[in-house]
Protein backbone atom coordinates (compact mmCIF):
# COMPACT_ATOMS: atom_id res chain seq x y z
CA UNK A 1 0.00 0.00 0.00
CA UNK A 2 2.83 2.38 0.85
CA UNK A 3 4.42 1.66 -2.54
CA UNK A 4 1.13 2.40 -4.30
CA UNK A 5 0.72 5.67 -2.43
CA UNK A 6 4.32 6.60 -3.19
CA UNK A 7 3.86 5.93 -6.93
CA UNK A 8 0.66 7.96 -6.92
CA UNK A 9 2.51 10.79 -5.17
CA UNK A 10 5.28 10.74 -7.79
CA UNK A 11 2.77 10.73 -10.67
CA UNK A 12 0.91 13.69 -9.18
CA UNK A 13 4.21 15.50 -8.66
CA UNK A 14 5.17 14.88 -12.30
CA UNK A 15 1.83 16.29 -13.47
CA UNK A 16 2.32 19.41 -11.32
CA UNK A 17 5.88 19.91 -12.59
CA UNK A 18 4.74 19.46 -16.19
CA UNK A 19 1.90 21.96 -15.68
CA UNK A 20 4.35 24.46 -14.23
CA UNK A 21 6.66 23.92 -17.18
CA UNK A 22 3.84 24.45 -19.73
CA UNK A 23 2.67 27.54 -17.85
CA UNK A 24 6.18 28.97 -17.86
CA UNK A 25 6.60 28.34 -21.58
CA UNK A 26 3.21 29.92 -22.30
CA UNK A 27 4.22 32.93 -20.24
CA UNK A 28 7.43 33.27 -22.24
CA UNK A 29 5.70 33.02 -25.63
CA UNK A 30 2.97 35.47 -24.63
CA UNK A 31 5.57 37.98 -23.39
CA UNK A 32 7.34 37.65 -26.75
CA UNK A 33 4.05 38.14 -28.56
CA UNK A 34 3.24 41.25 -26.54
CA UNK A 35 6.68 42.67 -27.38
CA UNK A 36 6.11 42.18 -31.12
CA UNK A 37 5.56 45.57 -32.84
CA UNK A 38 2.57 44.08 -34.68
CA UNK A 39 0.80 43.75 -31.31
CA UNK A 40 1.87 47.04 -29.74
CA UNK A 41 -1.72 48.29 -29.71
CA UNK A 42 -3.41 44.88 -29.53
CA UNK A 43 -5.19 43.03 -26.76
CA UNK A 44 -4.11 39.39 -26.35
CA UNK A 45 -6.24 36.98 -24.37
CA UNK A 46 -5.36 33.34 -23.68
CA UNK A 47 -6.98 30.70 -21.49
CA UNK A 48 -5.69 27.11 -21.17
CA UNK A 49 -7.31 24.47 -18.98
CA UNK A 50 -6.43 20.86 -18.22
CA UNK A 51 -9.38 19.14 -19.87
CA UNK A 52 -9.32 16.18 -17.49
CA UNK A 53 -9.03 18.03 -14.17
CA UNK A 54 -10.66 21.33 -15.16
CA UNK A 55 -7.79 23.25 -13.56
CA UNK A 56 -6.54 26.37 -15.30
CA UNK A 57 -3.02 25.93 -16.61
CA UNK A 58 -2.56 29.48 -17.85
CA UNK A 59 -4.55 32.68 -18.18
CA UNK A 60 -3.81 36.09 -19.64
CA UNK A 61 -6.64 38.64 -19.79
CA UNK A 62 -8.99 35.64 -19.96
CA UNK A 63 -11.83 37.68 -18.44
CA UNK A 64 -11.59 40.50 -21.00
CA UNK A 65 -14.39 40.58 -23.57
CA UNK A 66 -13.05 40.66 -27.13
CA UNK A 67 -14.43 40.27 -30.66
CA UNK A 68 -14.29 36.47 -31.12
CA UNK A 69 -15.20 36.27 -34.83
CA UNK A 70 -16.28 32.74 -35.74
CA UNK A 71 -15.08 31.08 -32.54
CA UNK A 72 -18.40 32.42 -31.24
CA UNK A 73 -20.03 29.61 -33.24
CA UNK A 74 -19.02 27.26 -30.40
CA UNK A 75 -21.61 28.88 -28.10
CA UNK A 76 -24.36 28.36 -30.68
CA UNK A 77 -23.25 24.85 -31.61
CA UNK A 78 -23.06 23.41 -28.10
CA UNK A 79 -26.31 25.07 -27.00
CA UNK A 80 -28.13 23.76 -30.09
CA UNK A 81 -27.09 20.19 -29.23
CA UNK A 82 -28.81 20.64 -25.87
CA UNK A 83 -31.82 22.76 -26.86
CA UNK A 84 -32.67 21.27 -30.27
CA UNK A 85 -31.09 17.83 -30.09
CA UNK A 86 -28.54 15.93 -32.14
CA UNK A 87 -31.24 14.47 -34.43
CA UNK A 88 -33.22 17.69 -34.87
CA UNK A 89 -34.41 18.48 -38.40
CA UNK A 90 -35.93 21.53 -40.06
CA UNK A 91 -39.14 20.89 -42.03
CA UNK A 92 -40.59 22.58 -45.09
CA UNK A 93 -44.29 21.85 -45.71
CA UNK A 94 -45.97 21.57 -49.10
CA UNK A 95 -49.61 22.59 -48.73
CA UNK A 96 -52.79 23.84 -50.44
CA UNK A 97 -55.76 26.06 -49.65
CA UNK A 98 -58.40 24.46 -51.88
CA UNK A 99 -59.46 20.88 -52.64
CA UNK A 100 -57.99 18.85 -55.48
CA UNK A 101 -60.66 17.76 -57.97
CA UNK A 102 -59.78 15.37 -60.79
CA UNK A 103 -56.13 16.38 -60.60
CA UNK A 104 -56.82 20.11 -60.53
CA UNK A 105 -55.86 22.26 -57.56
CA UNK A 106 -58.32 25.11 -57.77
CA UNK A 107 -56.38 27.31 -55.39
CA UNK A 108 -52.81 28.15 -54.44
CA UNK A 109 -49.87 25.85 -53.86
CA UNK A 110 -48.03 26.76 -50.64
CA UNK A 111 -44.45 26.12 -49.65
CA UNK A 112 -44.32 26.86 -45.93
CA UNK A 113 -40.78 27.36 -44.68
CA UNK A 114 -39.47 26.29 -41.30
CA UNK A 115 -36.15 28.11 -41.62
CA UNK A 116 -34.23 25.20 -43.17
CA UNK A 117 -30.81 26.66 -44.12
CA UNK A 118 -29.83 23.58 -46.16
CA UNK A 119 -32.45 23.66 -48.97
CA UNK A 120 -30.65 23.92 -52.29
CA UNK A 121 -27.24 23.49 -50.63
CA UNK A 122 -24.57 21.60 -52.59
CA UNK A 123 -23.16 20.00 -49.41
CA UNK A 124 -25.60 17.04 -49.33
CA UNK A 125 -27.00 14.96 -52.19
CA UNK A 126 -30.52 15.22 -50.75
CA UNK A 127 -30.46 19.02 -50.50
CA UNK A 128 -29.23 19.91 -53.97
CA UNK A 129 -31.57 21.92 -56.20
CA UNK A 130 -32.60 18.97 -58.37
CA UNK A 131 -33.27 16.73 -55.37
CA UNK A 132 -35.49 19.34 -53.65
CA UNK A 133 -37.41 20.16 -56.82
CA UNK A 134 -37.86 16.49 -57.70
CA UNK A 135 -39.22 15.83 -54.20
CA UNK A 136 -41.81 18.61 -54.46
CA UNK A 137 -42.94 17.44 -57.90
CA UNK A 138 -43.11 13.86 -56.59
CA UNK A 139 -45.40 15.08 -53.77
CA UNK A 140 -47.70 16.73 -56.31
CA UNK A 141 -47.74 13.58 -58.45
CA UNK A 142 -48.49 11.47 -55.36
CA UNK A 143 -51.58 13.61 -54.80
CA UNK A 144 -52.41 13.30 -58.52
CA UNK A 145 -52.12 17.06 -59.09
CA UNK A 146 -51.45 17.87 -62.73
CA UNK A 147 -52.88 21.42 -62.87
CA UNK A 148 -52.66 24.37 -60.48
CA UNK A 149 -55.19 27.13 -61.11
CA UNK A 150 -53.93 29.56 -58.49
CA UNK A 151 -50.50 30.94 -57.60
CA UNK A 152 -47.38 29.62 -55.91
CA UNK A 153 -47.30 31.11 -52.45
CA UNK A 154 -43.87 31.00 -50.78
CA UNK A 155 -44.41 31.40 -47.06
CA UNK A 156 -40.99 32.62 -45.93
CA UNK A 157 -42.38 34.49 -42.94
CA UNK A 158 -42.07 31.85 -40.20
CA UNK A 159 -39.33 34.04 -38.70
CA UNK A 160 -39.35 37.80 -38.26
CA UNK A 161 -39.31 39.95 -41.41
CA UNK A 162 -35.77 41.21 -40.70
CA UNK A 163 -33.36 38.53 -41.95
CA UNK A 164 -30.18 40.18 -40.61
CA UNK A 165 -28.94 40.47 -37.03
CA UNK A 166 -28.27 43.93 -35.67
CA UNK A 167 -24.65 44.98 -35.91
CA UNK A 168 -23.87 43.44 -39.29
CA UNK A 169 -22.07 45.91 -41.51
CA UNK A 170 -22.71 47.14 -45.03
CA UNK A 171 -19.42 45.71 -46.32
CA UNK A 172 -20.49 42.18 -45.33
CA UNK A 173 -24.22 41.90 -45.95
CA UNK A 174 -24.10 41.91 -49.77
CA UNK A 175 -21.50 39.13 -49.90
CA UNK A 176 -22.19 35.41 -49.54
CA UNK A 177 -20.89 35.18 -45.97
CA UNK A 178 -23.29 37.99 -44.95
CA UNK A 179 -26.44 36.27 -46.23
CA UNK A 180 -29.55 36.81 -44.13
CA UNK A 181 -31.82 34.09 -42.76
CA UNK A 182 -35.48 33.77 -43.82
CA UNK A 183 -38.21 31.22 -43.26
CA UNK A 184 -37.30 29.95 -46.74
CA UNK A 185 -33.59 29.79 -47.56
CA UNK A 186 -32.24 28.65 -50.91
CA UNK A 187 -28.72 27.77 -52.19
CA UNK A 188 -27.47 28.94 -48.78
CA UNK A 189 -28.87 32.30 -49.97
CA UNK A 190 -25.83 32.65 -52.20
CA UNK A 191 -25.44 33.46 -55.88
CA UNK A 192 -22.32 33.43 -58.03
CA UNK A 193 -21.29 36.43 -60.11
CA UNK A 194 -18.90 35.45 -62.92
CA UNK A 195 -16.70 38.16 -64.40
CA UNK A 196 -14.03 38.42 -67.07
CA UNK A 197 -11.01 40.71 -66.83
CA UNK A 198 -8.71 42.07 -69.53
CA UNK A 199 -5.09 43.13 -69.33
CA UNK A 200 -3.82 45.04 -66.30
CA UNK A 201 -4.83 47.47 -65.01
CA UNK A 202 -7.78 49.66 -64.01
CA UNK A 203 -10.18 48.71 -66.77
CA UNK A 204 -13.76 47.70 -66.03
CA UNK A 205 -14.56 43.98 -65.82
CA UNK A 206 -17.38 42.37 -67.80
CA UNK A 207 -20.30 40.53 -66.18
CA UNK A 208 -20.65 37.12 -67.82
CA UNK A 209 -23.24 35.35 -65.68
CA UNK A 210 -25.29 35.38 -62.48
CA UNK A 211 -26.24 31.95 -61.14
CA UNK A 212 -28.85 31.25 -60.01
CA UNK A 213 -30.72 34.03 -61.77
CA UNK A 214 -31.99 36.72 -59.39
CA UNK A 215 -35.40 38.12 -60.41
CA UNK A 216 -35.61 41.91 -60.82
CA UNK A 217 -31.97 42.46 -59.80
CA UNK A 218 -30.17 45.44 -61.33
CA UNK A 219 -26.42 44.93 -60.93
CA UNK A 220 -24.24 48.05 -61.17
CA UNK A 221 -20.72 46.72 -61.73
CA UNK A 222 -17.63 48.75 -60.88
CA UNK A 223 -15.14 45.92 -60.30
CA UNK A 224 -11.86 46.79 -61.99
CA UNK A 225 -8.93 44.81 -63.35
CA UNK A 226 -6.11 44.40 -60.86
CA UNK A 227 -2.63 42.98 -61.16
CA UNK A 228 -2.27 39.40 -62.33
CA UNK A 229 -2.33 37.04 -59.37
CA UNK A 230 -3.71 39.72 -57.03
CA UNK A 231 -6.60 37.49 -55.92
CA UNK A 232 -10.23 38.20 -55.11
CA UNK A 233 -10.66 41.77 -53.92
CA UNK A 234 -14.17 42.24 -55.27
CA UNK A 235 -17.14 43.14 -53.08
CA UNK A 236 -20.88 43.20 -53.61
CA UNK A 237 -23.03 45.74 -51.78
CA UNK A 238 -26.75 45.09 -51.36
CA UNK A 239 -29.43 44.98 -48.69
CA UNK A 240 -32.21 42.44 -48.11
CA UNK A 241 -35.19 42.87 -50.47
CA UNK A 242 -33.21 45.36 -52.57
CA UNK A 243 -33.58 45.32 -56.37
CA UNK A 244 -30.13 46.90 -56.83
CA UNK A 245 -26.63 45.65 -56.07
CA UNK A 246 -23.35 47.54 -56.42
CA UNK A 247 -19.90 46.07 -56.88
CA UNK A 248 -16.43 47.50 -56.31
CA UNK A 249 -12.84 46.40 -55.90
CA UNK A 250 -10.64 44.33 -58.21
CA UNK A 251 -10.06 40.86 -59.63
CA UNK A 252 -6.82 39.63 -61.27
CA UNK A 253 -5.97 40.52 -64.86
CA UNK A 254 -6.44 38.08 -67.74
CA UNK A 255 -9.19 36.07 -66.07
CA UNK A 256 -11.78 34.71 -68.50
CA UNK A 257 -14.15 33.42 -65.81
CA UNK A 258 -13.60 34.70 -62.28
CA UNK A 259 -16.38 34.10 -59.76
CA UNK A 260 -17.24 36.03 -56.62
CA UNK A 261 -20.32 35.23 -54.55
CA UNK A 262 -23.08 37.48 -53.24
CA UNK A 263 -26.03 37.10 -50.90
CA UNK A 264 -29.53 36.80 -52.36
CA UNK A 265 -31.65 39.84 -51.49
CA UNK A 266 -34.85 37.75 -51.53
CA UNK A 267 -34.18 33.97 -51.60
CA UNK A 268 -37.86 33.00 -51.32
CA UNK A 269 -38.53 34.68 -54.64
CA UNK A 270 -35.61 32.87 -56.30
CA UNK A 271 -36.89 29.57 -54.88
CA UNK A 272 -40.42 30.26 -56.11
CA UNK A 273 -39.36 31.12 -59.64
CA UNK A 274 -37.18 28.01 -59.79
CA UNK A 275 -40.11 25.87 -58.61
CA UNK A 276 -42.41 27.42 -61.21
CA UNK A 277 -39.99 26.51 -63.99
CA UNK A 278 -39.36 22.97 -62.72
CA UNK A 279 -43.07 22.25 -62.28
CA UNK A 280 -43.79 23.11 -65.90
CA UNK A 281 -40.86 20.93 -66.97
CA UNK A 282 -42.29 18.16 -64.77
CA UNK A 283 -45.60 18.18 -66.64
CA UNK A 284 -47.64 20.22 -64.16
CA UNK A 285 -49.75 22.92 -65.78
CA UNK A 286 -49.37 26.30 -64.13
CA UNK A 287 -49.92 29.81 -65.46
CA UNK A 288 -50.09 31.80 -62.23
CA UNK A 289 -47.46 33.90 -60.52
CA UNK A 290 -45.06 33.56 -57.61
CA UNK A 291 -45.82 35.42 -54.40
CA UNK A 292 -43.88 35.55 -51.13
CA UNK A 293 -45.20 36.17 -47.65
CA UNK A 294 -42.34 38.54 -46.83
CA UNK A 295 -43.06 40.55 -49.97
CA UNK A 296 -46.73 40.75 -49.08
CA UNK A 297 -45.90 41.81 -45.53
CA UNK A 298 -43.60 44.60 -46.68
CA UNK A 299 -46.18 45.92 -49.14
CA UNK A 300 -49.01 45.79 -46.59
CA UNK A 301 -50.93 42.99 -48.30
CA UNK A 302 -52.76 40.29 -46.28
CA UNK A 303 -50.89 37.05 -45.66
CA UNK A 304 -52.39 33.86 -47.05
CA UNK A 305 -52.42 30.57 -45.16
CA UNK A 306 -53.01 26.99 -46.37
CA UNK A 307 -55.78 24.74 -45.10
CA UNK A 308 -54.21 21.33 -45.71
CA UNK A 309 -50.67 19.93 -45.76
CA UNK A 310 -49.77 17.56 -48.58
CA UNK A 311 -46.38 16.49 -47.25
CA UNK A 312 -43.12 17.84 -45.84
CA UNK A 313 -39.44 17.88 -46.72
CA UNK A 314 -36.88 17.29 -43.96
CA UNK A 315 -33.41 18.76 -43.68
CA UNK A 316 -30.36 16.70 -42.69
CA UNK A 317 -30.06 16.12 -38.96
CA UNK A 318 -28.52 18.80 -36.77
CA UNK A 319 -25.28 16.90 -36.18
CA UNK A 320 -24.74 16.81 -39.95
CA UNK A 321 -25.57 20.52 -40.25
CA UNK A 322 -23.22 21.28 -37.37
CA UNK A 323 -20.37 19.54 -39.16
CA UNK A 324 -20.49 22.08 -42.01
CA UNK A 325 -21.35 24.90 -39.60
CA UNK A 326 -17.99 24.46 -37.84
CA UNK A 327 -15.88 22.99 -40.65
CA UNK A 328 -16.68 25.68 -43.21
CA UNK A 329 -17.91 28.35 -40.80
CA UNK A 330 -21.24 28.86 -42.60
CA UNK A 331 -22.71 31.97 -40.99
CA UNK A 332 -26.21 31.27 -42.34
CA UNK A 333 -26.36 28.01 -40.38
CA UNK A 334 -25.57 29.84 -37.13
CA UNK A 335 -28.29 32.43 -37.71
CA UNK A 336 -30.81 29.72 -38.62
CA UNK A 337 -30.01 27.78 -35.45
CA UNK A 338 -30.26 30.88 -33.26
CA UNK A 339 -33.63 31.81 -34.74
CA UNK A 340 -34.86 28.24 -34.43
CA UNK A 341 -33.92 28.13 -30.75
CA UNK A 342 -36.07 31.25 -30.24
CA UNK A 343 -38.89 29.78 -32.35
CA UNK A 344 -38.91 26.54 -30.38
CA UNK A 345 -38.99 28.46 -27.09
CA UNK A 346 -41.53 31.21 -27.78
CA UNK A 347 -42.81 30.75 -31.35
CA UNK A 348 -41.00 33.86 -32.58
CA UNK A 349 -37.86 33.35 -34.66
CA UNK A 350 -36.22 36.57 -33.59
CA UNK A 351 -32.43 36.98 -33.50
CA UNK A 352 -32.49 39.14 -30.37
CA UNK A 353 -34.64 36.57 -28.54
CA UNK A 354 -32.31 33.80 -29.67
CA UNK A 355 -29.24 35.68 -28.44
CA UNK A 356 -30.93 36.32 -25.09
CA UNK A 357 -31.86 32.65 -24.74
CA UNK A 358 -28.29 31.67 -25.57
CA UNK A 359 -26.89 33.95 -22.88
CA UNK A 360 -29.42 32.59 -20.36
CA UNK A 361 -28.51 29.02 -21.30
CA UNK A 362 -24.83 29.60 -20.62
CA UNK A 363 -25.49 31.63 -17.47
CA UNK A 364 -27.32 28.59 -16.08
CA UNK A 365 -24.14 26.63 -16.75
CA UNK A 366 -21.85 29.00 -14.90
CA UNK A 367 -20.88 31.61 -17.50
CA UNK A 368 -21.73 35.18 -16.52
CA UNK A 369 -23.82 37.10 -19.05
CA UNK A 370 -21.19 39.84 -19.17
CA UNK A 371 -18.73 37.30 -20.56
CA UNK A 372 -20.86 36.67 -23.66
CA UNK A 373 -22.25 39.90 -25.08
CA UNK A 374 -23.44 38.57 -28.43
CA UNK A 375 -25.46 40.01 -31.30
CA UNK A 376 -25.80 36.95 -33.53
CA UNK A 377 -25.27 33.21 -33.81
CA UNK A 378 -22.24 33.22 -36.09
CA UNK A 379 -19.80 35.85 -34.81
CA UNK A 380 -19.95 38.06 -37.90
CA UNK A 381 -21.00 41.19 -36.01
CA UNK A 382 -17.98 43.27 -34.91
CA UNK A 383 -20.03 44.24 -31.83
CA UNK A 384 -19.79 40.74 -30.31
CA UNK A 385 -17.67 40.43 -27.19
CA UNK A 386 -16.79 37.19 -25.39
CA UNK A 387 -13.98 36.06 -23.11
CA UNK A 388 -11.53 33.24 -23.69
CA UNK A 389 -12.50 31.90 -20.26
CA UNK A 390 -16.12 31.59 -21.49
CA UNK A 391 -15.01 29.81 -24.67
CA UNK A 392 -13.02 27.29 -22.65
CA UNK A 393 -15.98 26.74 -20.33
CA UNK A 394 -18.08 25.84 -23.38
CA UNK A 395 -15.42 23.35 -24.47
CA UNK A 396 -15.33 21.85 -20.98
CA UNK A 397 -19.12 21.59 -20.87
CA UNK A 398 -19.18 19.80 -24.23
CA UNK A 399 -16.57 17.30 -23.05
CA UNK A 400 -19.03 15.81 -20.57
CA UNK A 401 -22.08 15.54 -22.85
CA UNK A 402 -23.27 12.46 -24.79
CA UNK A 403 -22.98 14.38 -28.08
CA UNK A 404 -19.32 15.30 -27.50
CA UNK A 405 -17.93 12.93 -30.15
CA UNK A 406 -20.13 14.56 -32.81
CA UNK A 407 -19.10 18.03 -31.61
CA UNK A 408 -15.40 17.13 -31.58
CA UNK A 409 -15.60 15.54 -35.02
CA UNK A 410 -17.07 18.76 -36.42
CA UNK A 411 -14.10 20.87 -35.33
CA UNK A 412 -11.62 21.67 -38.15
CA UNK A 413 -7.98 20.62 -37.94
CA UNK A 414 -5.52 23.52 -37.93
CA UNK A 415 -1.84 23.29 -37.01
CA UNK A 416 -2.44 19.64 -36.09
CA UNK A 417 -5.02 20.70 -33.48
CA UNK A 418 -8.81 20.29 -33.40
CA UNK A 419 -10.05 23.87 -33.10
CA UNK A 420 -12.43 26.47 -34.45
CA UNK A 421 -10.88 29.51 -36.06
CA UNK A 422 -12.20 33.05 -36.24
CA UNK A 423 -11.31 36.04 -38.39
CA UNK A 424 -12.88 39.46 -38.91
CA UNK A 425 -11.27 42.88 -39.33
CA UNK A 426 -8.47 43.19 -36.76
CA UNK A 427 -9.38 39.97 -34.93
CA UNK A 428 -7.90 36.46 -35.05
CA UNK A 429 -9.00 33.70 -32.72
CA UNK A 430 -8.78 29.95 -32.13
CA UNK A 431 -10.50 27.68 -29.60
CA UNK A 432 -10.41 23.92 -29.26
CA UNK A 433 -8.74 20.83 -27.86
CA UNK A 434 -5.34 19.20 -28.03
CA UNK A 435 -3.63 16.18 -26.49
CA UNK A 436 0.07 16.70 -25.82
CA UNK A 437 2.76 14.08 -26.48
CA UNK A 438 2.79 13.21 -22.77
CA UNK A 439 -0.95 12.49 -22.87
CA UNK A 440 -2.11 15.68 -21.15
CA UNK A 441 -5.38 16.97 -22.62
CA UNK A 442 -5.91 20.72 -22.99
CA UNK A 443 -8.89 22.94 -23.72
CA UNK A 444 -7.82 26.38 -24.90
CA UNK A 445 -8.89 29.66 -26.47
CA UNK A 446 -6.86 32.57 -27.77
CA UNK A 447 -8.15 35.88 -29.16
CA UNK A 448 -6.11 38.79 -30.47
CA UNK A 449 -7.87 42.07 -31.28
CA UNK A 450 -6.48 45.14 -33.03
CA UNK A 451 -3.28 43.63 -34.36
CA UNK A 452 -1.28 45.32 -37.10
CA UNK A 453 -0.04 43.47 -40.17
CA UNK A 454 -1.15 40.53 -42.28
CA UNK A 455 -3.55 37.89 -41.07
CA UNK A 456 -1.30 35.06 -42.29
CA UNK A 457 1.68 36.25 -40.29
CA UNK A 458 -0.50 36.73 -37.21
CA UNK A 459 -1.75 33.16 -37.46
CA UNK A 460 1.83 31.83 -37.59
CA UNK A 461 2.63 33.73 -34.41
CA UNK A 462 -0.49 32.36 -32.69
CA UNK A 463 0.50 28.84 -33.71
CA UNK A 464 3.86 29.37 -32.04
CA UNK A 465 2.00 30.00 -28.75
CA UNK A 466 -0.26 26.99 -29.18
CA UNK A 467 2.68 24.76 -30.10
CA UNK A 468 3.65 24.87 -26.42
CA UNK A 469 0.67 22.57 -25.79
CA UNK A 470 2.10 19.91 -28.06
Amino acid sequence: MKKILYVAFLLNLCVQVNAQSVAQKLEETIVQLEADPAFKHAIISLCVVNTTTGEQVFGRQEQTGLAPASTQKLFTSAAAYELLGQQFRFYTRIARDQPVQQGVLNGDLFVVGGGDPTAGSWRWAATKEKAIMDEIISILHKHKIHTIKGNIWIDDHSYTQDPLPGGWIWTDMGNYYGAGCWGINWHENQYDLTLSAGDCCGGLTTVKNISPSIPNLQLINDIRVGKQGSGDNGYIFAAPYSSRAFTSGTIPANEKSFTISGSMPHPGLVFGETLKSKMVQGGIKFSGKVQTASGAYLSGQPLRKPTAVLDSIASPTFDSINYWFLQKSVNLFGEALLKRIAFEKNGNGNTDDGASLLRNFWQERGIEKGAINIMDGSGLSPQNRVTTDALVRVLQFAKGRPWYNSFYYSLPLYNGMKMKSGSIGGSRAFAGYHTAKDGTKYSFAIIINNYNGGSGETVKKIYKVLDVLK
